[in-house]
């Protein structure tokens, strides 16, 4: 009787319209992996600067593989990124797209974001057993993490660093061209912190982040540009507001890191309350 109930309940329009959204989810889904592979092999990069073309004069101008490029012109043109002429098989991007897929845009380069849904893709069967049995999944697992994550940050914070943060706290300006020792918790590959060494060579700066690999990039650059005011170290810092001096710095940043944190409400709770030394 019950088993008959429901299906007198079946409601057949509302069925037919999530099977749509996940048809759409799926085709979106995939769409998602095409653009990742686009912005790190430049495709939309160079379809912005040039006239419509084939897919053989694209493939010669970026340098790429013309049948896989054609595979991608048709995964593009189904998702309505690309346009095609028929008669001529050519293709172009339209430049109401190019605004927000190409470096040339900058903060709006969506594409750059695109990339976190290949990235979590790599540790589902991680994922998975966490469901069984609890835990989480080691940093070093997210094997191009620190990769996209200076790049996102490279758009929303190093874009906006000179123009709205530092602006942000009364003085820090004039502050930091005096001289003012910086911690950065989390600083990732340091981008921030190199650029800081570069606009204020009077203070010193100090980064700190659990990844070997980001740390190894963020001193390398470093080095490369020639700063003398910036050290950056490899710790665990999940004890962080038990074990470090924070005392000994004039100002304390994180950036992008405190939600990532498995204690990130104690984070919240000591950088709120941290006395005489100013955060943000």
């Amino acid at each position: 009787m019950a088993t008959k109930d429901v299906k007198s309940n079946f409601n057949t329009a509302k069925a037919e319209a999530f099977a749509e959204n996940m048809l759409t989810t799926l085709n979106h889904g995939a769409l998602c992996l095409m653009i990742s592979v686009d912005h790190r092999s430049g495709l939309f990069d160079a379809m912005n600067d040039m006239s419509p073309a084939t897919s053989n004069g694209i493939a010669e101008r970026v340098g790429l593989n013309e049948r896989y490029v054609r595979e991608w012109l048709g995964a593009m043109v189904t998702g309505k990124v690309i346009d095609i002429n028929p008669l001529t098989m050519q293709f172009s991007l339209p430049k109401e797209h190019a605004a927000f897929l190409t470096r040339e845009a900058s903060s709006d380069n969506m594409a750059v974001f695109v990339q976190y849904i290949p990235l979590i893709a790599t540790v589902e069967d991680e994922i998975v057993e966490c469901f069984r049995n609890g835990g989480g999944v080691s940093y070093s697992k997210y094997t191009r993490f620190h990769e996209v994550m200076a790049e996102d940050s490279g758009q929303s914070v190093l874009s906006s660093l000179e123009t709205h943060i530092i602006p942000l706290v009364p003085s820090l300006h004039d502050r930091l061209l005096k001289g003012s020792l910086v911690l950065d918790v989390g600083c990732g590959r340091g981008r921030i912190l190199n650029r800081l060494a570069a606009l204020y060579p009077a203070s010193a700066f100090v980064g700190m982040d659990l990844s070997q690999e980001a740390i190894t990039y963020a001193q390398q650059e470093a080095l490369t540009a020639g700063h003398d005011n910036v050290d950056f170290k490899v710790i665990d810092l999940s004890d962080f507001d038990q074990t470090t001096n924070v005392e000994a710095y004039d100002f304390i940043t994180t950036f992008d890191a405190i939600h990532d944190r498995i204690t990130s409400t104690r984070w919240r709770r000591f950088g709120s309350n941290v006395g005489g030394r100013e955060n943000a």
